[in-house]
């Protein structure tokens, strides 16, 4: 048993917090730096439900392949959804400068779940080579580093370097390098992007942690992921 396998990052090998998104980052800088402030994840997820390059994914964003370009674009809207509850643009852009740099911190807030290290040791061992493809932000290499799983994967490879969102095929086709698309998994959290977008690519996927109902194939963790592989 050999392939490649696509791993997405965020909801799937890490997390933050222990959900998924950018709202819960931002109430983190109010807490600390505006106690008191009375506001919850849910009263800011709203105004960050656009915006973003994965909002679009059909749309390629190569002006977009560079740290600066793609951070101005992710302050501005972190900025955007402050002022909409309520802070003036100057506090705004100052609070979003803040989330960027708490957020690719891998020493506050990211957690690795249990089961990424021992599952991902075991594919390997049995030929598996694991490639990360994730819709995320330019420091995503760093980041897999900081939280011990560089050892782990081949390559990094993120939508902010790329220029390509999953389900877009292109993402897809520009960590293949070579590799054959009938022993190619994509294993992630997102039905969308991870399952039917690797699949429109001509790829097998796996959705895992989180349930959906068009899902053929579904586990609740990774270490459900191998029994898929071997029957291939």
């Amino acid at each position: 048993m050999s392939g490649l396998l696509l791993w997405d990052f965020d909801g799937t090998l890490a997390i933050r917090r222990g959900e998924t998104g950018w709202s819960v980052l931002l109430v983190e800088v109010l807490d600390t730096h505006d106690p008191g402030h009375g506001l919850d994840a849910d009263a800011i997820r709203p105004h960050l439900r656009d915006g973003f390059p994965w909002h679009t994914p059909h749309v390629p964003h190569p002006h977009l392949c560079s740290a600066v370009a793609w951070w101005e674009m992710a302050e501005h809207r972190l900025a955007c959804a402050y002022e909409a509850v309520g802070y003036g643009a100057r506090r705004a852009s100052d609070l979003a400068r803040r989330a960027h740099r708490l957020y690719i911190d891998h020493r506050v807030g990211w957690a690795v779940y249990d089961d990424v290290v021992p599952v991902l040791t075991r594919l390997a061992e049995r030929g598996w080579t694991h490639r990360i493809l994730s819709n995320h932000v330019p420091e995503l290499g760093a980041l897999v580093d900081g939280l011990g799983l560089g050892d782990l994967v081949d390559s990094v490879s993120s939508s902010a370097e790329t220029g390509y969102e999953k389900p877009h095929p292109q993402a897809f086709a520009s960590v293949l390098d070579g590799h054959g698309r009938e022993r190619t998994w994509m294993i992630g959290d997102n039905f969308s992007a991870d399952v039917t977008g690797a699949e429109a690519a001509g790829l097998s996927a796996v959705l895992v942690r989180r349930e959906h109902k068009e899902a053929t194939r579904f586990s609740v963790d990774l270490w459900g992921v191998e029994p898929f592989l071997e029957v291939v």
